[in-house]
Formats: structure tokens, C-alpha cells, sequence
């Protein structure tokens, strides 16, 4: 089920959406039902979403250096870790630990959204999403999409973007 969104923060809604609303993005929510038993959350999103893999990306909190990092990558691809250091100027990085990543992001992993985290972090987007006219993220809780503009994404995240993912 998708939902137009554009502009206003609606109630309800999940730091995530709320963010894009209150910035003025213009954002289509999709809503799937979740099966917990999923060996892969974004590859079940695009599946039930009926999406190409390579426009919906995953959301992974890393550590850099000792700091918390995330990196947006697609759910088709893996994150190329030296490949993260390099675009976060850093020497190390290494996934972070779980208990720490939804402190950090107030989501719970398999929905943490690149938008509206608890804490603003350095933010790493794959640069293959500027390939696409619009992209997929976790809306903040398993089941739930935002498609939005790669631009606006970068853009609500003051991210950069980088070759951080690998096949």
C-alpha cells in the first residue's frame, strides 16, 4: 500500500516521515507486512514492494574510528567497510554494535531510517542512488518504505556520497 505524502508533518507518523514532512519533501510511504522470519529485511521490502533491489537501500550504523557513521547502501549490495573509512577520512571501520546503533538512532534494527535518528549522524549514501529518480529507506520500523529523491535523502541527511557499496 503506498501513500503520497508531500510537505506537512503528519501525526503519527515516525521520526523518519515526520522529518521529510517537516522539511517539505515530497515522499510516497509504502507499507508491507513484515514477516519476522526474514533472512533479509531489505531484500523483503523489495520483493513485497515489487522493486528493483538496487533502488532500495539499506541503512547500517557503523563504527569509524571509534564514531558512530552510517552508510546507505542498496539491499542487492554489500558494504565495502575500507571503502567507508576512506569517504568518512578515517583508517577503520567495522559494523557497530547493535545496543549501541538504536541508542544512537532511536530505531530498532531492521527499521533504522537514515531520517529523523534520535542523534544526527556522519551519513555515507552509495553514490549508485543518484543513478535512480527516487529511492527506497526504512520509514523507521520493519514493514514501512519512504521513496523519496536521492537528492532529498543527501540532502535531509547532510550526507555524502561515496563508492562505498560492493556486489
Amino acid at each position: 500500500m503506498a501513500r503520497k505524502r508531500s510537505g506537512a508533518a503528519s501525526g503519527g507518523g515516525t521520526p523518519a516521515t515526520v522529518a521529510a514532512g517537516r522539511a517539505g519533501v515530497a515522499f510516497t510511504l509504502h507499507s508491507y507486512a513484515h514477516d519476522p522470519a526474514a533472512p533479509s529485511y531489505g531484500e523483503e521490502a523489495a520483493r513485497a514492494l515489487g522493486t528493483d533491489p538496487a533502488r532500495v537501500f539499506k541503512t547500517l550504523v557503523t563504527d569509524v574510528d571509534g564514531a558512530l557513521t552510517v552508510a546507505v547502501v542498496p539491499v542487492s549490495a554489500s558494504l565495502g567497510l575500507k571503502a567507508l573509512a576512506a569517504a568518512a577520512s578515517g583508517k577503520r571501520a567495522a559494523m557497530a554494535d547493535p545496543a549501541a546503533a538504536e541508542r544512537a538512532t532511536g530505531y530498532v534494527l531492521g527499521g533504522i531510517s537514515p531520517l529523523g535518528q534520535r542523534r544526527r549522524l556522519p551519513t555515507v549514501v552509495d553514490s549508485s542512488a543518484t543513478a535512480h529518480a527516487t529511492v527506497f529507506v526504512s520509514a523507521g520500523r520493519r514493514g514501512l518504505e519512504i521513496e523519496v529523491p536521492p537528492a532529498d535523502l543527501i540532502a535531509l541527511t547532510s550526507a555524502i556520497t561515496a563508492p562505498i557499496a560492493r556486489d
